[in-house]
């Protein structure tokens, strides 16, 4: 389960797009930082995805992409053009294919790979869908887990929902600002869609005679769609973009992408479903296939597209750095990360800081929270004023400096007390997950 949202120039105050994603999934599926450079390739060649092999194109664009380990595709990422893409899983009434075809994952690095704009992203992944299909089990060790997809694709000058069922599809311009969670959200207004949308919802019964289509009412699969919780993180992300007097920089999405709600003390063991923006896994019924493995802010202007990688779990203990895509890449964050424990690994290092923080969150963050924001500030005031001659030692000290940190704050979190224990249930839950991969 899934959280993205896009604000466009008309609604940033500097004339940027700013867009943002949380990607949930298990808490033991880590989540690979990536940077992919731009490649050259012959005739008849093609491309291994998570599932099928699909042809090649000639040329591919420098990617950043965060993916689960074990897929080929990402959940999220941005190429060398500042075209930037996030997906959610949603739920719908058409058939879902098990055996195969691209996952909305690979639909999203394959896109990201082969398109300059967001306009040329959405025909690529509209083309890829008719040619393809969508399908594959898409969870780590549910592999029984199938869904369709949605997406924000951007620019810095344009933006598109898409929202799939089957293979069927609708696509609307976005002009000030949108989120999408794990639901449909496009209703009878929409830009460009599958010749058959319409013709399909009424031969199923899903469109009565007299009733004006509304692509979320006659696809929606209400079950899955109402327990995903996927209404109540949509509307508190909307209610947090619409209320915040500064959406001009990555700071207001690293807000949102921290948010647990209105609750000034929040415990993670305390809720059932999964309702909050930023998510912690707590039972196998409820709250499993959802945690917050992997975060992703761009900051998009026409001159310069800034992107803060987490590369990590959990934003809400974790730190937000700067990376530029271009001749420096990514800088060295230690081994891709796998199915267990590898402390020279980030993504696994920051575990043990995820993991000591949530036994006891309201006492255990506030030890380094302030700490974490300061340094945050300090990144994005370097990363505003830095020239394309710095920005590849910038990241590289943001990288060096956060793992520093982590290492402190782990050692100081591990020496506190426990003051307000979580409940039997959730202790119980994170003892297994650790003895998984320990």
């Amino acid at each position: 389960m899934c959280d993205t949202f896009i604000v466009m120039p008309a609604s940033t105050g500097d004339g940027s797009v700013l867009f943002g994603k949380n990607s949930d999934r298990e808490p033991n599926e880590a989540q690979a930082l990536e940077y992919h450079p731009a490649a050259a390739y012959s005739g008849g060649d093609a491309v291994g995805c998570t599932y099928i092999r699909v042809p090649q194109v000639r040329e591919t664009f420098a990617t950043l992409i965060s993916r689960p380990f074990w897929m080929w595709g990402a959940e999220m990422g941005a190429n060398e053009k500042g075209v930037v893409i996030g997906n959610e899983a949603v739920f719908t009434k058409m058939p879902r294919d098990s055996e195969g075809g691209l996952t909305g994952m690979d639909l999203l690095r394959l896109a990201l790979e082969r398109s300059d704009t967001a306009d040329r992203a959405l025909e690529v992944m509209v083309q890829l869908l008719k040619d393809h299909g969508q399908g594959g089990g898409c969870g780590y060790k549910n592999r029984d887990l199938v869904y369709h997809n949605s997406y924000i694709i951007a620019d810095p000058g344009r933006a598109w929902v898409l929202e799939t069922a089957g293979p069927l599809w609708a696509a609307a311009r976005v002009h000030e600002r949108y989120s999408i969670s794990n639901g449909l959200t496009i209703g009878e207004s929409f830009d460009e869609s599958h010749p058959d949308l319409i013709a399909v919802a009424r031969r199923k019964g899903w469109l009565k005679k007299g009733v004006t289509f509304h692509f979320a009412r006659c696809y929606s699969d209400w079950f899955y769609t109402t327990f995903s919780a996927s209404r109540k993180r949509r509307s508190r992300s909307v209610n947090l973009l619409t209320r915040s007097a500064d959406t001009s920089g990555p700071g207001l999405a690293m807000r949102i992408l921290r948010d647990h709600g209105p609750d000034p003390e929040y415990r993670p063991g305390a809720h059932f479903l999964l309702d909050r923006l930023c998510a912690h896994a707590a039972n196998a019924l409820t709250r499993d296939a959802a945690q917050t493995t992997g975060s992703l802010i761009a900051h998009l202007k026409p001159d310069q597209q800034t992107f803060w990688a987490i590369g990590t779990s959990a934003p809400c203990t974790g730190i937000f750095k700067p990376v530029w895509i271009g001749n420096h890449g990514l800088p060295d964050i230690g081994p891709e990360p796998g199915a267990v424990y590898n402390a020279q690994c980030l993504w696994w290092l920051h575990e043990n800081l995820h993991r000591l923080v949530i036994e006891d969150y309201g006492s255990r963050i506030s030890i380094y929270a302030k700490e974490r924001d300061a340094l945050e500030r300090r990144f994005m005031e370097q990363a505003e004023n830095a020239d394309s001659t710095d920005r590849g030692e910038i990241s590289r000290a943001a990288f060096d400096e956060a793992r520093q940190k982590t290492l402190q704050w782990i050692e100081r979190v591990g020496k506190s007390n426990i003051n307000r224990r979580e409940n039997l249930v959730f202790r119980r839950y994170w003892e297994k997950q650790n003895r998984l991969v320990l």
